[in-house]
C-alpha cells in the first residue's frame, strides 16, 4: 500500500511541476514580449487553460509523469519534444480562432516551457553531471587511451561518461581504421594509430589503456598488448566474444592483461565429443595426478562423466588439495585418491589388478633440468624405471588408451631430464608394436604457471623488489597455458591407434628476456629501472632453444590442427629391454656414470661436460 501511495505522489508531483513550468513560462513570455497582464487574463488565460489540460492528457499518455529522471535519456528528451510541439500546434490554432489572442505569445511560451521542462527532467543528471566535475577537480579521475574506436569502445566510453561510480576520463582513442581518425566519439578524439599510442599516452599523460576490441584475434592482441606495454600505462583489456557468453560488454567485465595475452595463439578448441567418447564411462587413472598437469587433467577428465576417477600420487598434500577441490566441484564423481609411487612394481601391479582402469594419463614424473643433472640416478628411477613399470601393468591387466606425457626436452637432449623422457618415448612405441594396448606419447613445451615454471618465479621476484634472474639473454622457449596443454592431451588421446608421438603446435617460441620485461611492466614497473634484469648463466643441461622433432621425424596432420604426429622411428626392442634391465641394476647401485650409460640408449642426448660425472 505503501508503495501505491509513494507512486500517486510522485505522479502529482512531476505533474504539479509541469503545469507550474507552463505557467511560469507564460507569465515569462508575457513580460518577454511587453504584453500587459491585463491582456493576459483578458485572453491568453484560455490558451493556457488548454496547455495545461494538454500537459496533463499528453504527459499521460507518453508515461512521460512516470519515467526516473535520475536516469533520464534520449527517450524522455524525445517525449518531451513531442508534447511541446503538439501543444504548440493546438495552441497556434485556438489563437487564430479567438480574437485578441496573440500567436506569437503562444509559440514563446511554449518554447519557454520546453526548456523549462527539459531542466526539470534532467535536473538529475545535471546535478550528477556538475558533482563528478567538481569531484574530478578535488579528485581526479584515471585518465585513459581506448584502443579500439568500434561499438564496443563506444559503450565503454558511455558507460564511463554516464556512471558515477567509474572514476575514469577517456582522453582519447586510438584506431587502426584511418578513415576515423581526427574524429570525435560523444566529444572524445580518435588520437590516430596504435603504433604511436606511446606518443599519444605521454601527450595527454594517461594513466590507463583498454583494449576494447572482442573480435581481435588472439595475434593481433599480442601486438597491441605489446605496443602498449611500451608506455608507462596500466593495462586493461575487454576478454573476446568467444570468452563472455552472453556477449554483455560493460566496465566490469575488463580485466588486466595477463602473460598469456602476449603469447599471441588462439583459444584451443576442443572436440568434447570426441573426449567424451572414450573416457565417458571408463574408469581413469592419472598417475603424478596431484601434480600441475597431472591435476588438470582430473579436472578435465572429472567433466566427461568418468566411470571412476582415480588419482595416485607420491605426494600427499597435493594428492589431497585435487581430491577436495574436485569433491566440492563434482559430487557426483566417483573418486579415489591413492598415495603411491610408481617405482613400486607391487603396488603398481595391485593397484591395475583392482581398480582395472581402463584409460591411463602416465603425468608422473621428475621434470626439474638442474635438479635431476646433480642427481640423474633418481630421475632414471623415476621417469625411466617408473614408466616402465606402469607400462608393463597396462599391458598386463589390458588397458585400452595409455598416454605418456612427455615434453620436447626430449627432442636432441641436453639434460638427463629429457634424455629420460626421450628413453620413455621409446617403451611407449616398443609395447606399442606387441601389446592390444593403445601406447601413445604427447609432447608438448613450458607451460604457463606449472609448478617451476618461470612465471611463478619471475612474480615471486618481482614481488621482492628484484633482481629477476633469466639464464641468458637470449634463451627461446615454446609455452603452453596448463589448460590448454591438457585440452590437447585428451584430444590426442582420442586419436590414438598405438605407437604415435603426437606434437603439439605451441606456436612461436618466446624469448625468456622478453617475457621477464612484459611481466615487470605488467606489474607497473619499468624493467632496468624499477626492477633489475640479471643474466646468470645457463643451467646445466640447459640450452637456448628446444626442438619439437628429431630430423629423422616428420609430421603427420590430425582433424585437430593444433595437433600433429611424428614419424615412429626404429626401435631395437631387445636393446632397449636389455639396456633397462642394465640402468635398474646401476640406478639402485647409485652408479657414477648413469648419463654415459642413458647416452649409449639415446645418441642424440649430448651430456653437459660439466656435470658429466655425476
Amino acid at each position: 500500500m505503501k508503495f501505491r501511495i509513494n507512486k500517486y505522489l510522485k505522479t502529482a508531483i512531476v505533474l504539479f511541476s509541469f503545469v507550474i513550468c507552463y505557467i511560469a513560462s507564460s507569465l515569462l513570455a508575457t513580460f518577454l514580449l511587453n504584453y500587459s497582464l491585463k491582456d493576459f487574463f483578458k485572453h491568453d488565460y484560455v490558451v493556457a487553460i488548454i496547455g495545461i489540460a494538454m500537459i496533463v492528457l499528453l504527459s499521460c499518455t507518453t508515461k512521460l509523469h512516470l519515467s526516473s529522471y535520475r536516469h533520464a535519456s534520449i527517450a524522455e528528451a524525445v517525449n518531451l519534444l513531442i508534447m511541446s510541439f503538439i501543444i504548440m500546434v493546438v495552441s497556434i490554432i485556438v489563437s487564430l480562432l479567438i480574437p485578441g489572442v496573440a500567436v506569437k505569445h503562444s509559440v514563446v511560451t511554449v518554447c519557454i516551457f520546453f526548456i523549462g521542462a527539459s531542466c526539470l527532467v534532467f535536473s538529475n543528471r545535471l546535478i550528477d553531471f556538475l558533482k563528478k566535475r567538481y569531484d574530478r577537480k578535488s579528485n581526479p579521475d584515471k585518465k585513459v587511451i581506448i584502443v579500439g574506436a568500434g561499438s564496443a569502445g563506444n559503450i565503454i566510453l558511455k558507460e564511463i561518461q554516464t556512471s558515477n561510480k567509474i572514476r575514469y576520463n577517456v582522453v582519447g582513442f586510438v584506431d587502426n581504421d584511418k578513415n576515423k581518425i581526427g574524429t570525435y566519439i560523444s566529444g572524445v578524439k580518435v588520437l590516430g594509430e596504435p603504433e604511436n599510442i606511446k606518443l599519444y599516452a605521454d601527450i595527454t599523460d594517461a594513466d590507463l589503456i583498454i583494449i576494447a576490441i572482442p573480435t581481435a584475434t588472439a595475434k593481433e592482441i599480442k601486438r597491441l598488448s605489446n605496443l602498449c606495454l611500451e608506455t608507462s600505462c596500466e593495462l586493461k583489456i575487454l576478454p573476446g566474444i568467444y570468452q563472455m557468453l552472453d556477449g554483455e560488454i560493460s566496465v566490469s567485465r575488463l580485466r588486466n592483461v595477463d602473460v598469456q595475452d602476449l603469447l599471441g595463439r588462439e583459444p584451443i578448441n576442443l572436440n568434447n565429443d570426441e573426449v567424451m567418447g572414450y573416457i565417458k564411462g571408463e574408469v581413469v587413472l592419472v598417475t603424478g595426478g596431484g601434480g600441475s598437469i597431472g591435476s588438470e587433467l582430473c579436472r578435465q577428465i572429472a567433466s566427461h562423466e568418468p566411470k571412476q576417477l582415480i588419482i595416485l600420487d607420491i605426494y600427499e598434500n597435493s594428492a589431497y588439495e585435487i581430491e577436495q577441490e574436485l569433491k566440492r566441484t563434482h559430487p557426483e564423481l566417483n573418486l579415489l585418491t591413492l598415495i603411491a609411487s610408481v617405482r613400486d612394481s607391487v603396488k603398481m601391479d595391485d593397484v591395475f589388478r583392482t581398480y582395472k582402469p581402463g584409460i591411463v594419463f602416465h603425468a608422473a614424473a621428475h621434470k626439474h633440468v638442474p635438479l635431476m643433472e646433480t642427481s640423474p640416478n633418481e630421475a632414471v628411477k623415476n621417469n625411466i624405471i617408473g614408466t616402465y613399470k606402469v607400462v608393463k601393468c597396462a599391458d598386463r591387466y589390458k588397458v585400452k588408451r595409455f598416454v605418456q606425457i612427455s615434453t620436447d626436452k626430449a627432442v636432441n637432449p641436453t639434460n638427463i631430464m629429457g634424455a629420460t623422457k626421450r628413453v620413455c618415448e621409446m617403451i611407449i612405441q616398443a609395447f606399442a608394436k606387441k601389446s592390444e594396448t593403445k601406447f601413445v606419447a604427447v609432447r608438448f613445451g613450458n607451460v604457463l604457471g606449472s609448478n617451476g615454471s618461470v612465471i611463478p618465479l619471475f612474480k615471486k621476484q618481482i614481488a621482492e623488489g628484484g633482481p629477476v634472474t633469466v639464464t641468458h639473454k637470449d634463451i627461446i622457449r615454446y609455452f603452453m597455458t596448463i589448460p590448454e596443454a591438457v585440452s590437447l592431451v585428451l584430444q590426442a588421446g582420442a586419436y590414438a591407434e598405438g605407437g604415435e608421438i603426437f606434437v603439439l603446435d605451441m606456436g612461436e617460441q618466446v624469448r625468456i628476456y622478453d617475457l621477464a620485461c612484459n611481466l615487470i611492466r605488467l606489474s607497473g614497473y619499468e624493467p632496468e629501472k624499477d626492477i633489475e634484469i640479471k643474466i646468470t648463466g645457463l643451467r646445466p643441461g640447459e640450452k637456448l632453444y628446444e626442438e619439437r622433432l628429431m630430423a629423422e621425424e616428420g609430421l603427420k596432420k590430425t582433424a585437430n590442427d593444433r595437433i600433429s604426429i611424428g614419424k615412429p622411428l626404429e626401435i631395437d626392442e631387445q636393446k632397449l629391454f636389455d639396456a633397462l634391465n642394465v640402468l635398474y641394476d646401476e640406478a639402485y647401485s647409485e652408479s657414477t656414470r648413469m648419463k654415459q650409460l642413458v647416452h649409449d640408449l639415446v645418441p642424440t642426448y649430448k651430456i653437459d661436460e660439466g656435470n658429466s660425472n655425476k
